[in-house]
């Protein structure tokens, strides 16, 4: 079976991959820039041949201009008009980087042109230019619009061929031009490009082959969401990949005259990346138990990795569902401990107890604190069984993230013993009476980008025998290194004796910004300042509303949801790294061929 931090590396890297796709430039710019090109390839025209004239070569930039504009305004309002990707900017888009080939050629062409004194090499190489921006629109097209294949081939053929008639006449003009020969190769330059197209996908789809999917599906479904934000294909690939499993929850809810705060933790890994799957349960939870129940609430990181990912927002509403109904019981335990924590080589433990429950958390923190082994989890029950508590709620603090990796079952015997030590020790303190306060912050100037995620920060403040402990909750991917360390510092001076600090692990951050990683961790490009100020915030207000509680206890298990099992999310992401990595290697001998084959039909017809 993979290791967390194997797996981790591979989703890391598709993330990277996805996160790097592409960014476009705004429609004003576009426009601007396909008006540019134009324009540049008009003049082009009328440098390599004079005696047609400067305004001939303005209009025919002019009319370029007002062709590709035609063509994208039909191809968006018109062809594609149900397709959620190619909105006008996008078409706009897709023909200014076909502009872009194009004009690089015709360049070529009017140098080759000079050095040869030979006006047709420019007209071949205006005319490959052609060719190969048909064959970019039929491999962009092919791969992210889901349209009927009809409406795709007009779509591919319709700028370029408006274009190129506008060449055509433009040549007419040149005395010796036979526009008539040219008519040959417009026609058979797309059979072409549609059959390097069909070869370059093909090698990567037998590749898919054996890993049980499509790639080409797969790509199109990233696309959409990538693109769109719709998660809808994307996920019914998850849904049909994935396999049925049973899913705990656990959750300690405090209590007044009415519920003060909660911590849920579901089973799951809130992942793969963006809206996709769980990536926004933490959130969602968060939200909607405290839309019922009126109280703070958070969910912090269980012990486990993308073994249990799931696969849609279906499955993420089942849990929800379950825990809303299920969470309204009275809680009866009125005694708590003190907060105990223990260090055990570079592994930290902490824990207090309420009744018969206990709360405990590990950290690596300074060192990387990614996801930790199930066995983990267990291993602390086992525990605190033996030990005479009935329930263990265990955590993962998920706090703090170096450049270097960390191989945290290395960790596991230094994880164990810091957790044996720790329920040990708070075991022999005297409980006593204790008082529960919650609050939440959504700060607005943190964007998901930011690495921030919509539950924002939550505190809940727990004072036991004068001992005030603050647990913070940040709805965000991970820290960057020393920044809890400076949080707790903070807390102190605000008057809270000990504490610490949690993210939710929410992927709803990754796969939004290009990168290494394709997000950021929490306090990476974040004003450090002002998020300490909103933790500050926040913990002040839970502890301004400090009222005596009970605490209660919740496991429960909701049954048949559908879940990315970690061998098909495994297959998944390595499909995508080797997908690209054959595109990479059959781009240029494929492409490079047919521009070979193009270039040789040009000089049968034109010499």
């Amino acid at each position: 079976m993979e290791t967390n931090d194997s797996l981790n590396h591979s989703i890391d890297d598709a993330k990277k991959h996805y996160s790097s796709m592409f960014f476009l430039p705004s429609f004003k710019k576009t426009l601007l820039a396909d008006a540019g090109l134009c324009l540049v390839i008009g003049l082009l025209s009328f440098a390599v041949y004079p005696k047609i004239g400067l305004f001939a070569g303005v209009a025919l930039g002019l009319s370029l201009f007002a062709l590709t504009f035609t063509a994208d305004f039909v191809m968006s309002h018109l062809l594609l008009r149900r397709d959620p990707i190619y909105i006008l900017r996008r078409t706009a888009v897709l023909s200014l980087f076909g502009l872009v080939f194009w004009g690089v050629f015709i360049l070529i062409g009017v140098l080759l042109s000079f050095a040869f004194n030979s006006w047709l090499v420019w007209v071949e190489l205006s005319l490959l230019g052609y060719g190969i921006n048909v064959t970019l629109r039929i491999v962009v097209l092919t791969a992210t619009s889901m349209a009927a294949n009809w409406k795709k081939g007009l779509c591919v053929l319709f700028q370029p061929v408006l274009c190129v008639a506008a060449f055509v006449v433009f040549l007419a003009g040149i005395k010796g031009a036979l526009p008539l020969q040219v008519l040959p190769y417009i026609v058979v330059a797309p059979v072409i490009g549609l059959v390097a197209v069909l070869v370059f996908y093909g090698s990567i789809e037998r590749l898919s082959k054996s890993y049980s999917m499509s790639s080409m599906a797969l790509f199109q479904a990233f696309i959409v969401n990538w693109v769109t934000g719709i998660n809808t294909p994307l996920e019914s690939h998850f849904e049909k990949m994935g396999q049925d499993a049973d899913i705990e929850v656990n959750l300690i809810k405090f209590e007044s005259s009415k519920p003060k705060a909660a911590i849920i933790v579901p089973q799951v890994h809130p992942g793969p990346f963006k809206n996709i799957g769980s990536s926004l349960l933490p959130s969602l939870l968060k939200n909607s138990f405290e839309s019922q129940y009126g109280c703070g609430t958070c969910t912090p990181l269980g012990i486990l990795g993308h073994e249990l990912d799931l696969a849609s927002q279906e499955q993420n509403h089942k849990i929800v569902s379950q825990v809303l109904s299920s969470a309204d019981f009275r809680a009866q335990e009125t005694f708590a401990s003190p907060f105990v924590r223990v260090t055990e080589g570079v592994a930290t433990a902490s824990c207090q107890v309420f009744g018969d429950m206990v709360f405990l958390s590990f950290t690596l923190a300074p060192k990387t604190t990614e996801d930790l082994p199930q066995e983990l989890g267990h291993f602390v029950s086992e525990e605190a069984t033996k030990l005479g508590l009935k329930h263990a709620l265990v955590v993962n603090t998920h706090n703090s993230l170096e450049n270097d990796t960390l191989d945290t079952d290395q960790h596991l015997s230094d994880l164990q013993a810091a957790a044996s030590k720790c329920l040990q020790k708070v075991l022999t303190l005297p409980t006593h009476p204790f008082m529960t306060g919650s609050a939440s912050v959504f700060p607005k100037e943190f964007s998901l980008k930011a690495g921030m995620g919509t539950g924002g920060i939550t505190a809940i403040a727990i004072e036991v025998e004068k001992q005030k402990t603050a647990y913070i909750v940040i709805d965000g991917n991970n820290m960057i290194p020393g920044l809890r360390e400076k949080i707790l510092t903070a807390l102190n001076f605000l008057g809270f004796d000990d504490g610490e600090i949690f993210t939710t692990d929410t992927h709803a951050v990754s796969a939004l910004v290009t990168g290494r990683r394709g997000y950021h961790p929490v306090g990476e490009v974040m004003d450090n300042e002002l998020l300490t100020r909103y933790i500050c915030e926040a913990a002040k207000n839970a502890a301004t509303n400090l009222e005596g509680s009970r605490a209660g206890f919740l496991h429960l298990v909701v049954p048949h949801v559908r879940v990315i099992g970690e061998a098909r999310l495994k297959s998944l992401t390595i499909l995508v790294d080797k997908a690209i990595q054959r595109a990479k290697q059959t781009l240029i001998p494929v492409f490079g061929l047919e521009a070979l084959v193009l270039l040789l039909l040009l000089v049968v017809l034109l010499r």
